[in-house]
């Protein structure tokens, strides 16, 4: 009843492999024995030395479990629900027909609606605790099969058996709240630049930090930072308490966060705010989350601000990046992007980002209540208490209907709005009304209007992923605006930001037919009531490959928001393998043109090494040249590995007008009541794994995760409120060391650390007898070999051989059953070399005279039988 590592005959020392022929527990005995046909076999195929018979009459049942209670993974329909308790028992009178019993409890767990059972299947489970309902009988056409060997119960069920939910559905009541506990992420970032004789240094710690108590996360999110001229300073960028309330399917959230986005423009509170939370439903139904593109000249730094908070920070290399693993901070909301050059120069844009249209599934519905204060780093020290809510319904697969409100001091706003889900694409409109009221000024009162497209074209396979257009008249404020009116930096700053008249955003990606590539266009046109012009973004691109060699050449126009400058920049590029190994490099190299006047050649080598490729390593060479100044040739190499523990990074760069230095870390832990857990990456939602023994087993999850010499590991990213399936791979294990099973499910609520223990088994030593008998023949091909309290420990292959598990440490002795009628057998004793270890991946190698002898054999637990072949 184990899932066995690796055939051990692989080793070494062993020589040639071994072929296994599993007898038991097979799929389709388990749930029918009784009607599956026996297995002969050719007894003139099978020939032993000495003319003694070879009895392998047991092996013509495929089902080798016995009746008792296991613990198995179930599979309903080819898809894993999880582990359950599995009673087997025998059904009349034929000993190998055994079958999983099926209760109601079992019956609701594989989602059999019971609605749909006859009359006679309620009677038989309402039989007594003491019935066995095989599920056949209870569902007509549904079967259930148990493997022994993997330790697993498939079920199949015919759709109009069960209730009907959505793809992905796990029932809130197998969703798992996790375990005391208490988190930490950090991620550092050192940045050293020295240009024509001005050097600098700065650093950044980010932290997320987080305890979980029953259904309660406590989270807080903050970066210190180290700037030269600036001094040091940390930044609490949020701290909140939160908890899943299931029935309602929502977060409540007390603390800092942000409001929802969908309707007004998201902004930053502390508070309290209880808002539906999508992740509930099934991943079939769920929404949308924002991607970051630049282009980077050199090694730089890259800085990520959201209504002034500093949200993300990273080093990327020159060339093309693209960032989307940002948290999420609320459905709208520009972001602040800035980019620090190896050579100093800084450069800001702004990437325009807008809800997706909001529509709705008929009958959801999706709210949100806010209570609490203006929270903004930038808003000057203003922090007016506010009220928010908003609400969506879809009432027809046609149409969604939604609204909401925001008060504020001296500030009030109400919107409306509808959306349509056609068959040309889904088309929301809304209409929101402010009124501000300004110390010293006349009140500002206006409309704002919005329109969002969304639309997959099939004809031309063009995928418009977000198109909105608004337009504000010149008395509508957002609440955010309405707040920066309220003092003298304030005024300043929005009257450098501008009064937004109208936004259209528009983001396209078009796949072009086989072979021609794939084009992607995003881009914003704005305009302002307070001063003149527009500002106009866009990033385009065209990328394809043709025979391992990828190509492309992407354009963009960066808006820097305090000088009003924009920047263009062409940028062409190509990457090709060199080699074919699964460890060759990549060579790309990239020609670049900005409006500047400025031209930059690069080359780039990147590869990883490593079985789990865990280490990577880049090289570039540059040459970069500006209007009206010398060429300049450049070079930098960045290096990452990732550890167990965590991911550790550098880069430096050179040329004759600057240099470069940069190191990183990152990384997660976990503490709880079995220790302390450290992990190279950590989400919100995680699992540690717990696996005594199983050091050095890979975890299947993760790059390079492994379980660590304590027995754990720490498998990050989980989708809450979702099926995740964890797997351990035995590859590697001791030969003594097996795991029972070698997959888990888990269904984890948002924030939780759920504990999955995997359990090990030490089986003692290992070997192959070279078994006799008395006569000096071998021992009869097929004979079962059990030790001496009954447990079946291997099979006799070819020679007499026996590969054993599960011997004791120096010697003892083996029982090997001669004849069907277990009339006939044998002792078998065995000595062992010494000094190998508790923990020995050795195969041990010696032999054995066996002493025929009449008693009867005792009775033992159900055999997993295998026949091992061996050549001579």
């Amino acid at each position: 009843m184990r899932a066995h590592p690796a055939s051990p005959l692989t080793h070494p020392r062993i020589g040639r492999a071994v072929c296994l022929l599993i007898v038991g527990a097979s799929a389709g005995a388990a749930s029918a024995a009784s009607e599956a046909a026996d297995v002969e076999f050719d007894a003139a195929f099978l020939r032993n030395t000495g003319g003694a018979p070879i009895d392998a009459s047991r092996f013509k049942r495929g089902n080798a479990a016995a009746p008792g209670d296991y613990r198995a993974e179930l599979y309903v329909n080819q898809i894993g629900q999880g582990r359950i308790d599995v009673l087997l028992r025998q059904v009349g009178k034929d000993s190998p027909d055994v079958r999983p019993c099926f209760d109601r409890a079992l019956l609701d767990r594989i989602s059999v609606d019971p609605a749909r059972l006859a009359a006679q299947a309620n009677a038989r489970l309402d039989a007594g605790p003491g019935a066995c309902v095989p599920l056949d009988t209870l569902v007509q056409g549904a079967t259930a099969s148990f493997d022994l060997g993997e330790q697993r119960l498939d079920v199949s069920v015919p759709q109009a058996a069960m209730t009907r939910q959505a793809r992905g559905y796990v029932d809130p009541q197998y969703w798992d709240e996790g375990i005391t506990a208490a988190l930490l992420q950090y991620n550092a970032n050192l940045f050293h630049s020295d240009s024509q004789g001005a050097a600098s240094t700065s650093g950044y710690l980010g932290l997320t930090a987080g305890l979980n108590l029953g259904a309660w996360r406590l989270r807080h999110r903050g970066s210190f930072t180290h700037e030269e001229q600036a001094g040091n300073r940390y930044q609490s960028v949020q701290a909140s308490l939160q908890r899943s309330l299931i029935p309602l399917q929502s977060q409540l959230v007390l603390g800092d966060a942000f409001t929802d986005g969908a309707l007004f423009d998201s902004v930053g509170f502390r508070g309290i705010q209880l808002a539906s939370d999508d992740r509930m439903h099934p991943e079939s139904q769920r929404g949308y989350a924002p991607t970051v593109r630049g282009i980077a000249r050199s090694n730089a730094r890259v800085q990520i601000r959201q209504n002034g908070n500093l949200i993300y920070e990273t080093t990327v290399g020159a060339g093309p990046f693209e960032i989307d693993d940002l948290y999420p901070t609320g459905y709208g909301g520009d972001l602040e992007l800035t980019l620090t050059e190896a050579d100093g120069s800084v450069h800001v844009s702004r990437v325009p980002y807008a809800a997706a249209v909001n529509a709705l599934r008929p009958g959801s519905t999706r709210y949100s209540l806010t209570a609490g204060q203006y929270r903004n780093a930038s808003s000057n020290g203003a922090k007016p208490l506010l009220l928010q809510g908003t609400i969506q319904h879809g009432f027809t697969n046609l149409w969604t209907g939604y609204g909401g409100a925001v008060l504020s001091k001296d500030y009030a706003a109400a919107g409306a709005g509808i959306a349509l889900n056609t068959d040309y694409g889904a088309v929301g409109a809304d209409l929101t009304y402010a009124a501000t009221l300004v110390p010293g000024q006349p009140e500002h009162r206006g409309e704002s209007m919005r329109l969002n497209y969304s639309k997959l074209l099939a004809p031309t396979n063009t995928n418009v992923t977000l198109a909105a257009y608004r337009y504000s008249t010149r008395g509508y404020l957002g609440l955010a605006d309405a707040i920066s009116l309220g003092d003298q930096q304030g005024r300043l700053d929005l009257a450098i930001r501008g009064i937004e008249r109208g936004k259209l955003l528009a983001t396209v990606d078009q796949r072009l037919p086989e072979s021609w590539g794939n084009f992607y266009l995003s881009g914003s046109v704005q305009e302002y009531w307070n001063r003149t012009g527009r500002d106009v973004q866009f990033q385009a691109g065209y990328n394809n490959s043709y025979k391992g060699v990828s190509y492309g050449v992407s354009l963009a126009r960066q808006l820097d928001p305090v000088t009003r400058r924009t920047d263009d920049r062409l940028v062409f590029s190509l990457s090709l393998p060199l080699g074919n190994d699964a460890h060759a490099p990549y060579l790309t190299s990239s020609m670049q043109r900005d409006s500047s006047g400025g031209n930059s050649l690069q080359a780039s080598v990147t590869g990883t090494l490593g079985a789990d490729n865990a280490f990577s390593y880049g090289l570039n060479l540059g040459r970069t040249s500006n209007a009206g100044a010398a060429a300049e040739g450049s070079v930098a190499g960045s290096v990452s590995y990732i550890s167990p523990m965590a991911t550790v990074g550098a880069s430096a760069s050179r040329s004759s007008g600057y240099s470069q230095l940069s190191a990183t870390l990152s990384g997660g832990l976990v503490a709880y009541s079995g220790g302390l857990v450290f992990s190279p990456s950590l989400g919100d939602t995680v699992a540690v794994v717990e696996a005594e023994d199983a050091a050095g087993a890979r975890v299947s999850n993760g790059s390079g995760l492994r379980v660590d010499p304590w027995g754990h590991a720490l498998v990050s990213g989980l989708v809450p409120f979702a099926r995740n399936q964890i797997d351990i791979d035995p590859q590697g294990l001791p030969l003594n060391v097996e795991l029972k099973s070698t997959m888990q499910q888990v269904a984890p609520t948002a924030g939780a650390v759920v504990r999955l223990k995997f359990e090990t088994e030490n089986t003692g030593r290992t070997a192959i007898i070279d078994g006799r008998q008395a006569d000096g023949n071998p021992l009869p091909f097929g004979a079962e070999v059990r030790d001496t309290g009954g447990l079946a420990v291997g099979s006799v292959a070819q020679g007499g051989r026996i590969f054993a598990r599960g011997l004791k440490e120096d010697g003892g002795e083996l029982i090997v059953v001669l004849d069907a009628e277990h009339a006939r057998q044998c002792r078998l004793p065995y000595r062992l070399p010494a000094g190998q270890g508790a923990r020995s991946d050795a195969v041990s190698l010696t032999s054995g005279v066996c002493s025929e002898q009449t008693a009867a054999l005792p009775s033992g637990l159900a055999l997993v039988l295998a026949t091992q072949i061996l050549p001579r």
